[in-house]
């Protein structure tokens, strides 16, 4: 009885003693295998794109906080460049802890003239184009952004640049002119027969009037008419 527990040691001595077995594998010192250069130009072009664009997020968010944030240094400094880039299709009507809501009613009308043949200047009635906006809005569930917004921002900025004499002295200035221009002529083109070549607006600007008691017996405020000139435009209609 003795023996077999004195073999029982033995072997578990000689196991203890054997340290363990190392497996040496034949693949471990391999070098990977090279990428085709397809792939890796692929790789690279994703890569460039994705830092490309999260760059261009980056300086698009920037330029609009400046925009909207209060007047800073940096801002007025950098203001030609920021203007350059969210005036006319990032401009934002709202800023950062000044809101500004709307005070007045703005009506903008539009006449179009053509010259004929025979030198003789043709004018059109005026055409409403605020009503056309709102029509498309009212009992609207999901109201377009361009019905509601387009215009009045573009005379917003028209206002903004230009002042009241309607003289374009900068490069903003003249944009948000033909910008402008070109809104009040394809929305007339579409609702009016017959081609044009120019185009005046007129905007009638009525004050809201103050609601409640602190109206007082305040005499209501007349309304304000701005006529501009006569624009060239490209020629419309047929």
């Amino acid at each position: 009885m003795s023996s077999g527990i004195d073999s029982a040691d033995v072997k578990e001595v000689l196991h203890s003693e054997s340290g363990p077995v190392v497996q040496e594998c034949a693949d471990a010192t391999a070098a990977p295998p090279k990428m085709p250069r397809g792939a890796r130009a692929l790789k690279f072009g994703l890569c460039a794109t994705v830092v490309l664009c999260l760059v261009a997020s980056f300086v698009h968010v920037l330029l609009v906080f400046l925009h909207v944030a209060p007047a800073n240094t940096v801002s007025k400094r950098y203001s030609p460049l920021i203007n350059s880039w969210v005036y006319p299709f990032f401009e934002q009507n709202w800023r950062l802890f000044a809101p500004d809501p709307e005070a007045v009613n703005r009506q903008i009308l539009a006449r179009t003239a053509r010259t004929g043949s025979d030198g003789s200047v043709q004018v059109s009635p005026w055409f409403d184009l605020t009503a056309v906006d709102r029509s498309a809005v009212v009992h609207d569930p999901f109201p377009s952004h361009t019905a509601q917004n387009m215009l009045r921002r573009a005379w917003a900025g028209y206002v903004d640049s230009h002042g009241g004499d309607d003289k374009a002295r900068t490069e903003r200035a003249l944009m948000m002119q033909k910008y402008l221009g070109n809104i009040a002529a394809d929305r007339a083109a579409a609702r009016r027969n017959g081609p044009f070549d120019f185009i005046q607006l007129r905007v009638v600007t009525l004050p809201i009037p103050v609601a409640g008691p602190a109206a007082g017996n305040r005499p209501p405020t007349p309304a304000e008419n701005r006529l501009l000139p006569w624009w060239k435009v490209t020629r419309h209609g047929k």
